[in-house]
């Protein structure tokens, strides 16, 4: 067993912080809404604490039990977040808002099982690649099994439907397998076969058609599928250097759709600036590097891959949301990690940060 050291401070100071940003913004950018539907300017900041306190005890107990104890949890877990996303399928389990079936209501607790399902298929892959290293060059004996498990995670996700999700967890996995040592003909070969199916995905379904017409050209739509963009950019272009002050934005008042979920850093660029935005860039790359740090100096394979794959989720849903809030890339409802409203992101994102935590005890 790898000799156990402390924990890293830096990373545990950089999630504290980008909660505080979280909480400050979403205050910020909901209060006015809240105070419409719920007339409650404070419902979305109580709700959000409430996460951020239930993510905080999780953190604190996967930092304080060795990472190793999931690597034999690893298939019942698997099979919990399987037989999760079946129940968000089924009518009657499953909540459906805006026409997509995402949630469970447990005992009055709702939440998004795709969030864990990600975790889950992260800790299987690097159960999997730690567990047959040696054969992962060979395609069916290697990387087979984790790409058919990816697969039946990734239909059912598309069933709720969830395209954002299955992109990043695609992403992440085939990073993971990368880094293991599958063959790159391979991996190559089996994104250029999931071309066609991300086309048909994509052109089949009229809204995500209309979002990729709006990234082309928001303005030839300003009124409809381009309407947000619009909006986000005209906040960032509000808030200039400095910002225009807490509090002082006009974007979230009934501009800019959900200005405290997927387009917080609209929010953020309008009231604090570029210097606001640049902040949270750098705290976001801060994180990917510690890490990173903590992926390299493992002692076992499955520390190495684990702690990797956490990185590479966070890191990458980061940039997919920040991207789509500076028009880099195509409208998609990811949120912000530890920023934007969301109980099931913060929570899984927090306790993720726990294991890695642990994992950065034993060097």
């Amino acid at each position: 067993m790898p000799r156990k050291t402390k924990y890293d401070h830096l990373l545990l100071f950089i999630t504290l912080v980008l909660s505080g940003i979280g909480v400050t913004m979403i205050y910020s950018s909901s209060a006015i809404i809240a105070l419409e539907d719920y007339n409650d300017p404070f419902y979305f900041l109580k709700k959000q604490v409430l996460f951020i306190s239930i993510g905080l005890v999780l953190m604190l107990v996967a930092t304080h039990i060795d990472y190793h104890y999931l690597r034999k949890l690893t298939i019942p877990i698997l099979g919990i977040s399987f037989l999760m996303l079946i129940a968000v399928l089924i009518p009657g389990l499953g909540i459906e808002k805006n026409g997509a079936k995402r949630w469970l209501n447990i005992g009055g607790i709702v939440f998004q099982p795709s969030e864990f399902a990600k975790f889950s298929v992260i800790l299987y892959t690097a159960y999997s690649i730690s567990k047959r290293k040696e054969k992962l060059r060979e395609f069916f004996n290697g990387a087979l099994p984790l790409l058919l498990v990816l697969g039946v995670f990734s239909i059912l996700l598309l069933l709720q439907p969830d395209l954002g999700s299955v992109i990043t967890l695609a992403t992440t996995v085939f990073l993971l397998l990368f880094a293991g040592g599958v063959r790159m003909s391979h991996l190559v070969s089996l994104a250029l076969c999931s071309l066609p199916f991300l086309y048909l995905s994509i052109s089949n379904v009229s809204y995500r058609k209309r979002r990729i017409l709006a990234f082309w050209d928001p303005w030839s739509d300003p009124l409809d599928s381009g309407f947000q963009i619009i909006q986000s950019f005209l906040a960032f272009g509000r808030g200039g250097i400095w910002g225009v002050g807490i509090g002082d934005g006009k974007e979230k008042l009934f501009y800019l759709p959900w200005p405290h979920t997927d387009f917080i850093l609209s929010i953020i660029g309008e009231e604090l600036g570029l210097i606001g935005v640049s902040t949270v860039i750098v705290l976001f790359f801060l994180l990917a590097w510690r890490g990173i740090r903590v992926s390299l100096n493992s002692k076992d394979l499955f520390g190495t891959f684990l702690s990797l794959g956490i990185t590479v989720l966070i890191g990458l849903q980061s940039a997919i949301n920040i991207g789509v809030a500076l028009g880099l890339f195509p409208t998609k409802g990811l949120p912000l990690p530890l920023i934007s409203y969301g109980g099931s992101s913060v929570v899984l994102s927090l306790f993720s940060i726990g294991v890695l935590l642990s994992i950065s005890e034993h060097t």
